[in-house]
């Protein structure tokens, strides 16, 4: 009888050897794939690999994000102050803060636009 058991318990060994094989091999064909797909996600969004270069991408985009909205800012404040002055000195309560904070909106999404390099830069006639 224990001969009989340990046939029986070689027979289940055998099998959990496949199992375990079919599962590396499984395990092994999942790690390609994805080895894959990774490679052409690098390859197609064209970033770089190592953290700190993604890191330094993306400091760089931070600062060309502040120094866009900065000029938008400032476009707008320059004309509100230019409209407040007007209206100051020549009474016209509203009127030249609300036209000069127009010119200044358009003229700071003028620059944005400009500096993000949509539009070419006409300055140089």
């Amino acid at each position: 009888m224990a001969e009989g058991t340990k046939e029986g318990g070689n027979g289940s060994g055998d099998q959990s050897s496949s199992d375990e094989a079919a599962l590396s091999a499984r395990l092994g064909s999942l790690d390609h794939r994805l080895s894959e797909i990774r490679d052409s996600r690098k390859i197609r969004t064209d970033q770089p690999g190592a953290g700190s270069e993604d890191g330094a991408a993306r400091s760089s985009a931070m600062a060309r994000g502040f120094q866009l909205s900065s000029e938008l800012i400032a476009g707008v404040v320059v004309g509100a102050l230019i409209g407040w002055g007007f209206d100051r000195l020549l009474s016209t309560s509203p009127f030249g803060l609300i036209v000069f904070l127009l010119l200044g909106f358009t003229a700071g999404v003028l620059n944005v636009i400009r500096s993000a390099g949509v539009a070419p830069d006409r300055t140089g006639r």
